[in-house]
């Protein structure tokens, strides 16, 4: 998974013709230790998509502008549009990320 180091990377990422999944995380957060096992599994399995790691603290203002209130959370994007998100208060399992990626299909 790449890590988001710039703005250009998130601006040419959000408008791909491919389908970019942007993880929101942080190294502080339980939950996003929770998922970080099993993620490398899923990006494997989902390689067709660009997955972009976004540290929640480095990017507050994307996260403002995304309305990302909790982590970890999944944005899913293709041609400058959202297709879907991921978001809940609750802890998520491989299974349901899964089945989120899985409907992006």
């Amino acid at each position: 998974m790449k890590q988001l180091t710039s703005m250009e990377m998130f601006e040419a990422a959000w408008n791909s013709d491919q389908v970019s999944v942007f993880v929101f995380s942080a190294d502080w957060c339980p939950d996003c230790m929770f998922i970080k096992p099993f993620m490398p599994k899923l990006v494997e399995k989902y390689k067709h998509y660009e997955f972009i790691y976004v540290d929640r603290d480095a990017w507050l203002p994307i996260c403002q502008r995304l309305n990302i209130l909790g982590i970890p959370s999944f944005v899913a994007v293709k041609n400058g549009q959202e297709l879907n998100r991921f978001v809940s208060k609750l802890r998520k399992s491989e299974a349901e990320i899964d089945a989120f990626l899985g409907g992006l299909q």
